[in-house]
């Protein structure tokens, strides 16, 4: 039967075209699947997942792995959720995110068992021809299917979710977005359209593709458009400027802590084939964009976008070596100032690619309808715009983000803390980083409120320091002003 699902139409023109073709080959230029094998392997996957219901949510924590997309494709065809999770969220954050999206089954490489009542575990292989030795698909590491014992699925309505992105909430607990196979289209055709990105490309995949920014620039472009990927599990700086230079990758989709660290090397190799670098997850620094300028002679696109609706924004020419520069809209996404009266105003992103609201529980105010109002605060000049400030305390650090509320929550279960504040600073170039001040007893000791939060958060959520302190400081009218602390503790000097 016909699929009307817009992914896998897309899928079908690409296998038609591209057949043979290597999809995804490691640095070493091992070519780990060609299109036809992706193909095989999903139809492979179909039959292990499919005593799962339509709608059932499967959360997949495979980091970078080469059977991601035949484990979309299986999850498309099956008209399963698919629920992308980091590597790196820490066991009680990723339990959190299970429950709260109502999980059926957690995808993951390893025999760590959740905490979640599990029914049982069985091991997902790949199957199928390949471009291996003697025509065998390379047996990459076998992934894990836990089935969760977790009530019924959720009731999707009319628009079932192919796809929930995790995502801050206004509570400490966390929260979707709902997105369908159409949506997910719609992000990719503007992200290629946009930044001239086709199957002529080799894309360098070391983003995370759980992250919303490695799943709309490395999985979709090769699902929809044929971009073929070669991914890399080192993230050392080094190691990476090293796989770009001998892979001859032409797309680099890079975050500024990156950028940063490769801009700073001595002896860099040279990267002749290497066309178009692509930074995102946070705001990319003038300073960075031009020492990066300076030693490769190539640009850096800032691309600024959301989880909520993809791409926004993007520098098209690199050139503008300024904080917070995110070039003009990208295209098909229309972009209006919430306020054009005044200079600073939060915008609101209208597009086919914007999803479809928050679950479990919707905020239409700023989700819904086909449009998406970010936090963000810009200026404009011209057909250009700049990211200027937030309007939220929800932290940035290098992309992820994070609601204060959850570190503050970890911080009063810790044995004689009265009161917790935790906020954002500044920190170049990962945007941001955590910090917090608590009331407390005077036996806590900082090295042990910071042990306390390693337990249970995951990395980037533990505060880089925390600050005892006799009363949290507020401002004149006596609230407590996450950004005064930001800028009362903007130096973690002693």
């Amino acid at each position: 039967m016909k699929s009307d699902n817009a992914l896998l139409i897309a899928w079908q023109e690409t296998l038609a075209t591209k057949g043979e073709a290597a999809a995804i080959s490691d640095t070493s230029g091992k070519i780990l699947s060609t299109f036809s094998g992706i193909e095989t392997q999903a139809r492979g996957f179909e039959r292990q997942i499919d005593k799962f219901d339509p709608g059932s949510v499967l959360a997949l924590q495979i980091g970078n792995h080469p059977d991601w997309p035949a484990l979309l494709l299986a999850c498309l065809r099956r008209q399963l959720v698919v629920l992308p999770l980091e590597q790196s969220i820490g066991d009680t954050e990723r339990d959190v995110a299970l429950k709260t999206c109502s999980a059926k089954a957690f995808i993951t490489g390893s025999t760590a068992t959740t905490t979640l009542s599990l029914k049982r575990r069985w091991s997902l292989r790949p199957v199928g021809k390949g471009e291996g030795e003697g025509g065998n698909t390379p047996m990459h590491a076998r992934s894990f299917v836990y089935e969760i014992a977790n009530g019924p699925s959720p009731d999707w309505g009319e628009n079932p979710p192919s796809l929930l992105k995790l995502t801050s909430g206004t509570t400490a607990a966390p929260r979707a977005i709902r997105f369908r196979s159409a949506q997910l289209l719609a992000d990719c055709d503007q992200i290629c359209a946009t930044m001239g990105i086709s199957d002529a490309d080799l894309n360098f995949g070391v983003i995370p593709i759980s992250h919303s920014y490695g799943f709309s620039n490395l999985l979709t472009p090769l699902i929809v458009h044929g971009v073929p990927i070669v991914l890399s599990s080192d993230r050392l700086p080094r190691a990476v400027l090293l796989d770009l230079a001998q892979t001859n990758a032409t797309v680099f989709p890079g975050t500024p802590v990156l950028y940063q660290a490769l801009g700073e090397m001595e002896n860099v190799p040279a990267l002749p084939k290497l066309r178009l670098c692509i930074s995102a997850g946070a705001p990319l620094s003038g300073a960075t964009a031009k020492e990066f300028f300076d030693r490769f002679a190539r640009p850096i696109h800032s691309f600024y976008g959301s989880s909520e609706c993809g791409g926004i924004c993007y520098d098209r020419y690199g050139k503008v070596f300024e904080d917070g520069f995110v070039g003009a809209p990208m295209k098909d996404v229309d972009l209006t100032m919430v306020d054009p009266k005044i200079e600073m105003s939060q915008v609101r992103v209208r597009s086919a690619a914007v999803g479809d609201g928050y679950y479990p529980e919707p905020d239409e105010e700023k989700l819904g309808g086909g449009t998406f109002m970010p936090d963000d605060l810009l200026t404009r000049c011209g057909e250009t715009f700049k990211v200027v400030g937030r309007v939220s305390d929800v932290i940035n650090v290098a992309g992820k983000k994070i609601n204060p509320a959850q570190i503050e929550a970890q911080l009063l279960r810790f044995a004689g803390v009265r009161e917790a504040v935790a906020f954002g600073r500044k920190s170049s170039p990962r945007n941001e980083e955590v910090a917090a001040c608590v009331v407390a007893d005077v036996d806590v000791r900082e090295k042990d409120l910071l042990e306390f939060c390693r337990r249970n958060l995951s990395t980037w959520q533990v505060p880089k320091q925390i600050f005892i302190v006799d009363a949290i400081p507020s401002n004149e009218r006596g609230k407590i002003s996450r950004r005064e602390l930001a800028r009362r503790f903007a130096t973690s000097d002693r």
